[in-house]
């Protein structure tokens, strides 16, 4: 017995050696590191760049952080509400922990024990003036450590005002706009100092993800997350409930968008939030990415040209505002063109918005998918079908009235007898397409047309036999890749925009490869 306990007592001193040995590395280690130096904020984003290029590799289409704009103004130039607002979303508890907040820390903890992956990170203010000054965005539990004893050394070197100043002059709010001051201006066109309550949440809506809530891009995704910040004030008596009623029905006007050094600017932006959602907003801000797109620029500047030749044209003839282009190269799918208006900075028509991926009815364009699913059930170019007068509905009367009668008519308003449906589809005459369509069967060409690329029209049972005529809504991006089919002998290749990615160091972080399935 004796023994035992001498054992015991001589592993627990062992014990003891060891943990102070291993805590006294730490210590070291820990004591090593420095205060950042803030002033290097703007040169370490530039030299970190992400640059978007054509598919040649050398003409530079966006530079995400090409001539930063940013405005340094003391806290107390900077609005009151600003201030609730960006704590109530993003540090509510700022004023009351020491640089690092251990409730948040475990938390983020165990979700990513959950997830088997470091994916949250619970970071302060504080931590993210830190994150964002000297350290690198890899997410790696060494740097996580350093990230919160320089948080707790800057609680300690800075005060709480000046560490918010620093965060709300250096925090991103989309493309090259650094700090609040910078943000009010270009959004607003007033100072920082003058904003007011409405204005200041949907400036503290922006650093999560400048590009997806973007004012000029997804205004209800931006308006749903405003409305949150003023929850989230009035839940901390940061605003009274009057306030809150007046600022959420106040309608804000954003100021018009100034244009930018950008080439193929509905195409980037398409690509930017695709890497974002992809490698997150940290990583495309910071990350010095080299991203090679399948864009052809000469192609584009001719896209572009037809476009705004065309426009006024289309508008006189047809009231139609606005247009789009898509070239995609049906053997790889690689997007060559995208217009998504006759203008991207034309404030009239709203050109930012990307009308290629907006849904809106094909028309007829949806034609030969109806055709391609009759001939996969075994009917060819020269069956025959009669273009006559047609009621689709049995409450018809034979002159096609009665309630809910369906009795399409041709564009010509003529009927030709007999024809094929090679002839039918040449002319695009409806009243063989939609018999046509009945034949093949709606679920048929819906699975179809999904399997060529399609991808918007899910339910069955919201569509009829006007789907042939265009009932249906798809995007100008999806119907350009569907029909890549018909060019491709049968070969679905889906679209691309991106050929490779590489890291700041050079490393290939992505690359395109083709993948074709027979349809």
């Amino acid at each position: 017995m004796v023994r035992i306990k001498k054992r015991l007592k001589v592993l627990s001193l062992l014990f003891l050696l060891l943990f102070l040995f291993f805590a006294s590395l730490l210590a070291i280690w820990i004591s090593t590191f420095k205060i950042p130096d803030l002033g290097s904020f703007e040169e370490r984003k530039v030299a970190e760049s992400t640059k978007i290029y054509d598919k040649t590799g050398e003409i530079l289409l966006y530079d995400v952080f090409q001539n930063i704009k940013r405005t340094v103004v003391p806290i107390e130039e900077i609005s009151e509400y600003i201030k609730k607002a960006t704590l109530a979303i993003e540090d509510v508890n700022f004023y009351q922990h020491g640089g690092i907040e251990l409730k948040a820390i475990i938390r983020a903890i165990l979700v990513n024990i959950g997830a088997l992956k470091f994916s949250q990170g619970g970071s302060t203010i504080t931590q993210q003036v830190v994150k964002n000054s000297i350290l690198t965005s890899e997410k790696r539990i060494s740097r996580k450590i350093k990230e919160w004893v320089l948080a707790i050394k800057l609680e300690n070197f800075l005060t709480k005002e000046q560490i918010l100043a620093l965060y709300l002059n250096e925090i991103p709010y989309g493309g090259n706009i650094y700090g609040v001051e910078e943000a009010s201006q270009t959004f607003f066109n007033k100072h920082a100092s003058e904003i007011t309550l409405t204005e200041a949440a949907y400036l503290a809506a922006l650093p999560k993800a400048p590009t997806f809530y973007s004012p000029y891009r997804n205004r209800d995704e931006l308006e749903d997350r405003k409305n949150l910040i003023l929850k989230e004030m009035l839940k901390n008596n940061f605003i009274s409930q009057e306030e809150f009623e007046k600022a959420s029905r106040e309608e804000i006007v954003f100021r018009p968008r100034e244009d930018q050094s950008i080439k193929a600017p509905h195409f980037v932006m398409f690509v930017k939030e695709l890497l974002e959602k992809k490698y997150g907003k940290e990583v495309l801000e910071n990350g010095g990415l080299k991203v090679i797109t399948t864009l052809d620029y000469e192609m584009q500047k001719k896209a572009e040209e037809l476009a705004k030749e065309f426009a006024e044209d289309i508008q006189e003839k047809f009231n139609a505002e606005n247009l789009a282009l898509v070239a995609i190269d049906p053997r790889n799918g690689h997007v060559l063109a995208m217009v998504g208006s006759r203008g991207y900075f034309d404030e009239e028509i709203e050109g930012n918005f990307n009308i290629t991926t907006a849904h809106r009815q094909p028309g007829s364009a949806f034609k030969p998918f109806t055709y391609a699913a009759a001939f996969n059930k075994g009917y060819t170019p020269e069956t025959v079908l009669f273009d006559l007068p047609t009621v689709f509905t049995a409450n018809c009367t034979p002159q096609g009235e009665g309630v809910d009668c369906y009795m399409p008519k041709n564009y010509d308003e003529r009927f030709r007898g007999p024809v094929t449906l090679r002839e039918a589809l040449a002319q695009s005459i409806n009243i063989p397409s939609v018999k046509t369509l009945y034949l093949a069967g709606l679920r048929e060409t819906l699975a179809l047309s999904k399997e060529m690329g399609i991808q918007s029209l899910e339910d069955p049972n919201r569509y009829g036999l006007t789907l042939v005529l265009g009932g249906g809504e798809v995007s100008l991006l999806d119907l350009t890749s569907a029909y890549g089919v018909f060019a491709n002998s049968g070969a679905r290749a889906p679209y691309q925009t991106v050929l490779e990615i590489r890291d700041r160091d050079g490393k290939v972080l992505e690359r395109s490869v083709s993948q074709l399935s027979f349809v």
